[in-house]
């Protein structure tokens, strides 16, 4: 599995480690794990000159994807359904860490939360999901995004929590007879 990642802002650098792992970790719930990724944190500013460029929109975003699914060769009959094919590579998700903090603040989320929505997001967008088509692919895009928030934001070694939780306890018993 390949994850291309690039931190074009300082102040995304704290974000930056749980960000990869996010990005691998939705690779696998995905069901694309062969594939490639290519993902940037960058600021408003690099992020409005993208949307600039590429959307002729001369404003801030939170996401933005660049799919290379189809430049590859290998778009499928339905943009959803992608086969983990070694090495596709799936395109660029770029994520505004200024965006993403405010949007953090305006929720009430955490900001770590809110990234890894975006990146999901941009993610579906790669894939062929688009939640401005109709309503319909807007309610199947969004429970998607869901499903693969839930799969991605367990907490990594719960079960060994567990264990640590359960010494304590009987030690304490222990101690008390």
């Amino acid at each position: 599995m390949a994850v291309e990642f690039r931190c074009a802002t300082a102040r995304g650098r704290r974000y930056a480690e749980r960000l990869r792992a996010d990005a691998r970790d939705l690779m696998v719930a995905a069901e694309l794990p062969d594939c490639e990724l290519s993902l940037s944190l960058v600021s408003d500013r690099a992020i409005r000159a993208l949307n600039r460029s590429y959307r002729g929109i001369d404003s801030a975003t939170d996401v933005l994807s660049f799919s290379q699914i189809e430049q590859a060769g290998v778009a499928p009959a339905d943009p959803h359904i992608v086969t983990n094919d070694p090495a596709l590579p799936l395109g660029d998700v770029v994520i505004s860490i200024d965006t993403a903090l405010a949007q953090a603040r305006e929720l009430r989320t955490q900001p770590a939360a809110r990234i890894r929505r975006l990146l999901i997001h941009g993610f579906l967008h790669l894939l062929g999901y688009d939640h401005e088509r109709s309503p319909a692919e807007a309610r199947k895009m969004f429970a998607r995004e869901r499903v693969l928030a839930e799969k991605i934001s367990k907490p990594r070694h719960a079960s060994t929590r567990r264990k640590t939780v359960t010494r304590r306890r009987v030690s304490r018993r222990q101690k008390s007879l």
